[in-house]
């Protein structure tokens, strides 16, 4: 089962490092991760996804609990949290590539097309899953390559 981790640091050199040292050190991938200066600029939040069962993703927010650079550490419930991830496709412009068709398909997820001389560039901000679904659509295209930001989540807590 996958996890989205939201850490709050203190924004200093070498933090980025050491987490991901942490995960590395524990043998936890990282699936995704995004980092970013918060409103205030002491502090910056980080967003990891990793796969593990209960117990090991409770052990790896306590490991990052004790770092002294930590603020906090939750693990976001996904019904009770907004996550997007942005991905970027470049897909080659051919007589197999039909931009009407591909307007159409990306319509429903609010995505952006940037055409090029010999290619087009389609920007999408989704949940995963929905970018997976996507990508499917769009499979019989060229896709020549793709470049995805990792997820960034926050927590919706309504009082």
């Amino acid at each position: 089962m996958y996890s989205i981790l939201s850490i709050l640091v203190e924004n200093k050199p070498g933090i980025l490092f050491k987490v991901t040292h942490l995960f590395r050190s524990r043998n936890f991938n990282i699936e995704s991760i995004s980092v970013g200066v918060t409103t205030d600029h002491d502090f910056s939040r980080m967003t990891i996804v990793t796969i593990g069962n209960e117990k090991q993703i409770q052990q790896i927010v306590k490991q990052i609990n004790k770092m002294i650079d930590t603020i906090d550490v939750k693990i976001l419930n996904q019904n009770k949290s907004v996550y997007k991830e942005t991905v970027l496709f470049k897909v080659l412009k051919n007589s197999k590539l039909n931009i009407t068709k591909l307007n159409e398909l990306l319509e429903p997820y609010n995505g952006k097309m940037y055409k090029g001389d010999i290619s087009v560039i389609i920007e999408l901000t989704e949940t995963p899953d929905k970018i997976i679904a996507f990508e499917e659509q769009i499979k019989s295209y060229n896709i020549l390559e793709t470049a995805r930001t990792g997820i960034v989540a926050l927590e919706n807590n309504e009082h």
